[in-house]
């Protein structure tokens, strides 16, 4: 991938972030902007959302909804060449992180061999 094209996304991922968290009511929920993949036309991105403490479901309905009242306010502040069409998708990596972490403190927790344990019995 470009630079070019990797300074738009992060721009954007900052941009939409602002805009969803500063114009949208979430209930509860955490709702944030995990990564944007703008193709190399410039014609389309995909936002990948995260969310923590409600239904990824709504939320993604909600953001997909309103995908073009969030292209206004995102691109009244982003000047570009072309307009990309936002489309939002589901990061559930946040989610999968906390089930590795929940894995790793049960491992923690069974025994261990002791280091003069090695098996052979003398």
């Amino acid at each position: 991938m470009s630079l070019r094209i990797d300074r738009i996304n992060e721009l954007l991922k900052r941009e939409i972030g602002t805009v969803i968290q500063r114009d949208y009511e979430w209930n509860g929920a955490l709702v944030t902007v995990s990564e944007v993949e703008t193709t190399q036309d410039i014609k389309e991105a995909k936002v990948w959302i995260g969310v923590l403490g409600g239904r990824f479901s709504d939320v993604l309905e909600k953001l997909n909804n309103e995908h073009g009242a969030i292209q206004k306010k995102v691109f009244k502040r982003v000047v570009l060449k072309s307009t990309p069409v936002l489309t939002f998708r589901h990061d559930d990596s946040a989610a999968r992180g906390v089930d590795i972490v929940n894995l790793l403190d049960e491992v923690a927790k069974l025994p261990t061999a002791t280091d003069g344990d090695d098996g052979n019995s003398a």
